[in-house]
C-alpha cells in the first residue's frame, strides 16, 4: 500500500461525503455547510488510512485520535458559531453574482474545490499509516507535542472570542484579550501549528517527508486566502479601532504588543 493508493481509496468516500453536503446545501440554500464539513473530512481520510495502512498500529491510532479531536471540535465550533445566522457572506456574495447558476457551480467551485484541497492537505495522514520507524520515535513525540500546542492555542482562542462576543458590552469592539492581545489571528496560527505537528509525525515514515507541501499549503491558505487576508479586509472597514489594533498587534505569530 502506497501513499497514492491510500488517497485513491479515500477519494471516492470524500466525494460522496461532499456530494451529500452539496445536496443538503441546495435544499437549505446555505453553502456554509461546507465549512462545518471541513474538519470531519480529514477524520474520514485518517480513518481510511488507518484501516488500509500497514504501518505501526500505534502511530495510525495516534493520528486518528489527534485528527478526530481536532476535526470534530472544529465542526462543532463552526456549527455553533453559524447557527441561526444564515448563509456566510462569502457564499451569499457568490450566490448573488452567479444567480441561479450558483446552485450547480457550487458543486464544483465550493464543494469540489474543498474536496481537492482536503485530499492534498491530508497527505501526511495517509503517509503516517505506512511502514516506517518504530513507534514511538522522536518524530512522533515532537509531532504530537507540536500538534497539542497548536490545538490548545486554536481551541483557547476560539473560546475566548466566543465569550467576548457573547457579552453585549463588547458589541462593536475589537477583541484584544487573552491570546488575541498577542496575535490578531491566534486561532489560525494554532491551526497552522497543529498541521506542522501532523507533518512531523508523518516524517517517521520515508514517504512522509515528501508531504511537505501539505502544511505549507495549509499555512498559505490560512494566511493569504481563506483566513487572515479575507478577514482583515472586512474587519478593517467595519470595526472601529481595528486600525489601532493592527498597529500594535502581531498579525499571526503571537508576540508582545508594540508600544505606541
Amino acid at each position: 500500500m502506497s501513499l497514492g493508493s491510500v488517497l485513491a481509496h479515500a477519494a471516492p468516500l470524500v466525494a460522496v461525503y461532499l456530494l451529500l453536503g452539496w445536496l443538503a446545501s441546495v435544499r437549505l440554500r446555505d453553502a456554509s455547510i461546507v465549512d462545518v464539513m471541513w474538519g470531519p473530512g480529514f477524520v474520514l481520510v485518517a480513518l481510511v488510512a488507518a484501516r488500509l495502512g500497514t504501518g505501526e498500529p500505534a502511530r495510525r491510532l495516534l493520528v486518528v485520535l489527534l485528527v478526530g479531536v481536532w476535526g470534530l471540535r472544529l465542526a462543532l465550533h463552526i456549527f455553533a458559531r453559524n447557527r441561526g445566522k444564515g448563509e456566510d457572506y462569502r457564499y451569499r456574495a457568490m450566490r448573488e453574482r452567479r444567480g441561479p447558476r450558483f446552485v450547480w457551480l457550487s458543486a464544483f467551485t465550493v464543494f469540489g474545490l474543498q474536496g481537492a484541497l482536503l485530499l492534498f492537505i491530508a497527505m501526511p495522514l495517509a503517509a503516517a499509516a505506512l511502514p516506517g520507524a518504530p513507534f514511538p520515535g522522536l518524530f512522533d513525540i515532537a509531532g504530537a507535542a507540536l500538534f497539542t500546542a497548536g490545538f490548545l492555542c486554536e481551541a483557547a482562542a476560539d473560546a475566548q472570542l466566543a465569550r467576548f462576543k457573547a457579552d453585549p458590552a463588547n458589541r462593536g469592539r475589537v477583541c484584544d484579550v487573552g491570546l488575541w492581545r498577542y496575535s490578531r489571528h491566534p486561532n489560525y496560527f494554532g491551526d497552522a501549528v497543529l498541521w506542522w505537528g501532523l507533518y512531523l509525525i508523518a516524517c517517521a515514515v520515508p514517504a512522509g517527508a515528501l508531504t511537505l507541501a501539505s502544511p505549507l499549503l495549509m499555512t498559505v491558505l490560512l494566511l493569504k486566502v481563506s483566513g487572515v487576508a479575507l478577514l482583515e479586509r472586512g474587519l478593517a472597514a467595519s470595526k472601529p479601532g481595528y486600525a489601532d489594533y493592527i498597529a500594535r498587534t502581531s498579525v499571526f505569530v503571537p508576540w508582545f504588543p508594540r508600544r505606541r
